[in-house]
């Protein structure tokens, strides 16, 4: 019974194992399921409303998004707005330190009311009371570090507006996947905007996104191949050495 079961639990973990892919293309992520298409199906309700006239609908101009001169920034839940991520940056510490201290000290009884004399008497050949404790210390440490970085990215991508908070501010995430061959390339924005901040052209650049969450990597064939296996993983974790 027990080869029965151990065989039902491998082919359960083969089954949930990347060997389900092995001669297959990636998968893309489904849209229809994504945080940015429930926004755009279910926008949220507004915050006013605002009082219209028989007479806005024939005035030529008007303060509407679909008027000629018109706001078409994104501000509303299912809006879509660019984020542009332009990442050049470089960095370089370095830190030495070394630190040294020695010391010693000796006590000896060369007299006390004749007592050393007589100790010496009963002590092995070559022992003395005139350097009863002698010690000596000496320490040293030394240490370095440097940390050298440069990093450089330029990307787009589209982001929606999935909330907008009761102070205005705007929750955004945007998400895009490139399949080149049998590896998919994801690129993951999410964070927090003030309407202002975004531009005439409708773009907003990452440093001014709060709490920004910015990802770019891939899964396939060659992140598999740049990842340990598992087995090198758990013995990393496990073994104390």
């Amino acid at each position: 019974m027990k080869p029965i079961t151990a065989s039902i639990a491998f082919v359960a973990l083969c089954a949930c194992s990347p060997l389900e892919e092995v001669g297959r293309l990636p998968d893309f992520k489904p849209i229809q399921e994504s945080s940015e298409a429930s926004a755009m199906m279910n926008p949220g309700l507004p915050m006013h409303v605002e009082k219209t006239t028989p007479l806005d609908g024939a005035s030529l101009w008007t303060a509407s998004r679909q008027s000629l001169l018109g706001d078409r920034r994104a501000i509303e839940r299912g809006d879509i707005l660019t984020v542009v991520i332009e990442i050049d940056e470089s960095a370089e510490i370095s830190n030495n330190s070394s630190r040294g201290r020695s010391g010693s000290e000796s006590m000896g009884i060369d007299g006390l009311l004749g007592i050393p004399e007589r100790v010496n008497e009963i002590l092995p050949e070559g022992a003395t009371m005139a350097n009863a404790v002698g010690t000596s210390s000496n320490s040293s440490s030394s240490g370095s570090g440097s940390v050298r970085r440069n990093e450089k990215l330029q990307l787009m991508v589209a982001a929606t507006i999935l909330d907008v908070l009761p102070n205005g501010v705007l929750r955004i995430s945007g998400s895009q996947e490139v399949r080149v061959n049998y590896e998919i390339r994801e690129l993951l924005v999410e964070g927090y905007v003030r309407p202002e901040d975004i531009s005439r052209k409708n773009e907003i650049t990452y440093e001014k996104i709060a709490s920004a969450r910015i990802s770019y990597g891939g899964r396939g064939q060659i992140s598999q191949m740049q990842q340990p296996r598992y087995g090198q993983q758990i013995a990393d974790i496990l073994l104390p050495f």
